[in-house]
């Protein structure tokens, strides 16, 4: 119940990796037979991820991550065109992959504006029409969010950001291979795509960057990626990246549907637990993301005890933290502290069965019960 946290590989994927560990090992930038095999290689699994999002495979830049595409994104566009303005909008939920990058900025002297969001976790698209000014560079707003799930309107967005001349990123980690995008509709600037997500292999990830767009590189060295992004490429993580896209473009819209009906199962029976609640929007949501907050109880206390059972789940709660700090996403859209504190975020994928959510909805509301018979917190209230 933790996909969002990461998936399995598909043993498709493997397969298809593992013939480039070994016997096909050559350096993409080589000019001797293996490396042009390579390169060959490199350059066909770019078409084949740029065509799940309808981009020119040359626009698409390979990195180690998603963290890493949304730092070059917020670092790259901001130092290119700072003669133009250092305003920058984000939304109060992003990822910390966009969070941090966006404080750091401001430390070099760049402006950040927040974007509130309301109860659902939705932005105004009024409120960022009006948060443009002259000097705005770039808005870098989540697909769906890692957390409550909620789907922004990325097309109303991007359709502002048109309109306005500024750069629009979006950070589509948790959603590309498990909802359409279509760049060129959404008038998407740049997009973040990691393959870890989308039962491909951990450390590759890629930067879509429309054709026009002025970046400055945020890895400087050999001059791989078209001069963007040096460093030797992990051919083998691209292969596999390149094979769950190719799965994924046959398999997104049936794991959807199959998702969403176990989603809303799953949401149904949790919400007929006393005092529990649905965190984000009821539809405008991940197919695989079900996030509640229970009354009376801490979310890593009930995530230890779920997993006790055999339940793997996430937390909003970061109570290990030295901040002591609830989710800021959960703060965002409203909760109190203790609230965002009662956080559980359940997360389903397409190796999820039916007895999977029947198994959870039998133990949850035991482990809250239990819970809130020691809880604390039950008095303060």
């Amino acid at each position: 119940m933790d996909y969002a946290a990461t998936t399995p590989v598909d043993p498709r994927v493997l397969e298809a990796m593992k013939p480039y560990f070994s016997k096909k090992y050559g350096n993409s930038m080589s000019l001797h037979s293996f490396g042009l095999e390579a390169k060959q290689t490199l350059e066909d699994s770019r078409e084949m991820v740029a065509s799940l999002m309808n981009a020119e495979s040359k626009r698409l830049i390979f990195t180690g991550s998603a963290s890493e595409s949304d730092n070059f994104a917020l670092k790259g566009v901001a130092f290119a065109n700072r003669e133009k303005g250092k305003h920058i909008i984000i939304t109060s939920i992003e990822h910390h992959a966009v969070l941090e990058p966006a404080n750091w900025l401001k430390k070099q002297g760049f402006e950040i504006t927040h974007l509130p969001v309301d109860h659902y976790g939705m932005i105004d698209l009024n409120k960022l029409n009006e948060a443009i000014r002259k000097d705005t560079i770039l808005v870098s707003m989540i697909f769906g969010n890692n957390e409550i799930g909620v789907i922004q309107d990325i097309e109303g967005i991007g359709r502002i950001c048109k309109e306005k001349e500024v750069y629009f990123h979006s950070d589509a980690t948790q959603s590309f291979g498990k909802v359409p995008i279509d760049v060129k509709k959404m008038n998407i600037d740049l997009l973040t795509v990691n393959a870890h997500k989308m039962y491909g292999p951990k450390g590759v990830g890629g930067l879509y960057i429309r054709d026009d767009i002025e970046i400055e590189p945020l890895i400087h060295g050999g001059g791989h990626e078209f001069g963007l992004r040096s460093s030797t490429v992990n051919v083998s993580g691209v292969v596999g990246f390149a094979k769950a896209v190719e799965i994924q473009k046959k398999e997104m819209n049936s794991d959807a549907k199959k998702q969403i009906k176990l989603r809303d199962e799953l949401i149904k029976e949790v919400l007929k637990i006393e005092d529990s609640h649905l965190n984000g929007h009821p539809v405008k949501r991940l197919p695989n993301n079900a996030n509640f907050w229970f009354a009376f109880i801490e979310g890593e206390s009930l995530v230890m005890q779920l997993d006790m059972k055999g339940i793997a789940a996430s937390t909003g709660s970061a109570c290990s933290s030295e901040s002591l700090e609830p989710s800021h996403v959960l703060l965002a859209i409203g909760l109190k502290h203790e609230e965002a504190h009662g956080s559980l975020r359940l997360t389903i994928g397409k190796y999820t069965t039916k007895d999977d959510v029947d198994y959870v909805v039998e133990v949850l509301p035991e482990v809250v019960e239990r819970l809130r018979k020691i809880s604390p917190f039950k008095k303060s209230w």
